[in-house]
């Protein structure tokens, strides 16, 4: 699940404007901060708190329209479709997902995290003969590769991550823009590119996301390179706590892989016929 990273800095945002302090100044010599958004009531503190204390994706459901619903001039609107979005991703709702991301983009045109999961979303549900085909890929590209822009640019979301901690998070964000890239290259049966995108994606994460190294053992696959499928997949499998499905395609990939590499073993020559009897 690729929202671990959104949750942080969502919540990290959040709880820079949950109080009516005044916000401390950046530290000497540090990068830019975004402007912090403020509530304008304790009766909005409340309504964030429970937004981001929801337990559930139907929780953050409730609380995120509560808070939209009840406050319309909020600051937090952004977030609050971005939490929207988040747990629709869970819910599997991807067009109720694309919507309330697009709601997010109207409010924040720069706003990569909205970005990436509509690009990942059109690449993943686009198919080969989709009348919007080029339509979709075309978005898609287009988004991840403005998010990859967006995401050099962003500063700090709050002065209590620090620049180490946000260099961090930034080079995550761009490898979910690289696989999204990925995604939208196989969708074009462009195997290199989808290759090459992945593997950027895995390489540059800070924690290699293992959906996404699967993906890339798929495509390997796809591309007649069991041997390179393999060296991935093993790595997957050696991963401590892996969820069960990833653990159970990631063995369906491998046991295509060592097919893929038995069929392009040569046959064995035939036994040289025996001599004939005097």
């Amino acid at each position: 699940m690729k929202t671990k990273i959104w949750m942080f800095l969502a919540l990290a945002l959040a709880s820079a404007g949950l109080s009516f302090a005044q916000q401390a100044a950046p530290a000497a010599g540090a990068s830019p901060v975004a402007k912090q958004p403020k509530p304008k009531s304790q009766k909005e503190v409340e309504a964030l708190q429970a937004m981001f204390g929801a337990q559930d994706a139907d929780g953050r459901l409730t609380a995120s329209k509560n808070l939209l619903t009840k406050f319309a001039d909020t600051e937090f609107k952004s977030l609050a479709y971005t939490m929207m979005a988040m747990a629709y991703q869970q819910k599997n709702d991807t067009e109720n997902m694309i919507a309330a991301c697009e709601e997010v983009l109207k409010i924040d045109a720069k706003n990569f995290n909205a970005m990436i999961m509509i690009a990942s979303a059109l690449a993943q549900r686009t198919r080969e003969f989709d009348l919007d085909k080029e339509e979709k890929l075309a978005r898609a590209e287009k988004l991840a590769t403005d998010a990859q822009a967006a995401i050099i640019a962003a500063p700090r979301p709050n002065p209590n991550v620090t620049d180490e901690q946000w260099n961090a998070a930034k080079k995550d964000y761009n490898s979910q823009a690289l696989e999204a890239l990925g995604l939208a290259a196989l969708a074009r049966k462009k195997n290199d590119v989808a290759i090459a995108k992945l593997k950027e994606s895995v390489e540059t994460s800070s924690q290699p996301e293992p959906a996404t190294m699967v993906r890339l053992a798929s495509v390997y696959n796809l591309d007649n390179k069991p041997d390179a499928a393999l060296a991935v997949l093993d790595k997957v499998m050696a991963i401590a706590d892996l969820h069960p499905t990833i653990r159970q395609v990631a063995q369906a990939e491998k046991v295509r892989a060592t097919q893929i590499k038995g069929a392009a073993k040569p046959a064995a020559p035939a036994p040289p016929p025996a001599a004939p009897k005097p």
